[in-house]
């Protein structure tokens, strides 16, 4: 066994591209995702899951911004975004475009990611590193899903709950 470089990595990804085309049109939103890096990091969940776009919103930094840069590695010059002030306008815009609105999310009503039956067009929306997605936020949305723990902490890294939930839209719902 050998490790893959340059142009072999690029043969064997779009090889699995083209046996496995995205079931899903995913776009991602931040509401007030505050740590750049955390941002930077969503861009490149974006880019690897070839998301739809990135919409941010409230205190969320955009580009540019050198520790968002950094973490992105370039990534947030080829992944689609835009800022808008509230959530409330951007979900209202993507409902419109007849996306579902899934909160990332903790609550009384969430199931596990992998129960939900994903429509077609679906919308992530994650929250605050400490704070999570407000409750006005929350009750715009359609559903929510949480992550099961089995270790003593009760939550995951903003863009890595992203990138779990991303994956299996990508690959587990495709079975």
């Amino acid at each position: 066994m050998r490790q893959l470089r340059g142009t072999d990595v690029k043969r064997l990804m779009r090889a699995y591209r083209r046996e496995h085309p995205p079931l899903h049109e995913i776009v991602a939103l931040c509401q007030s995702v505050e740590y750049p890096v955390n941002v930077g990091s969503i861009f490149r969940v974006a880019d690897a899951f070839a998301l739809e776009e990135v919409v941010l919103t409230g205190i969320t930094p955009r580009p540019p911004n050198p520790a968002l840069s950094k973490a992105a590695r370039g990534k947030e010059s080829r992944v689609p975004w835009r800022y808008l002030a509230t959530p409330d306008e951007a979900i209202a815009g993507l409902k419109a475009d007849g996306y579902t609105i899934c909160a990332l999310e903790i609550t009384d009503r969430a199931v596990p990611y992998y129960a939900l039956e994903y429509p077609e067009r679906v919308c992530l929306v994650v929250g605050h590193e400490d704070h999570g997605v407000t409750n006005q936020t929350l009750s715009l949305c359609d559903v929510a899903v949480y992550i099961p723990m089995y270790g003593k902490g009760l939550s995951l890294n903003v863009h890595v709950s992203l990138a779990i939930v991303c994956a299996y839209l990508r690959f587990e719902a495709q079975q």
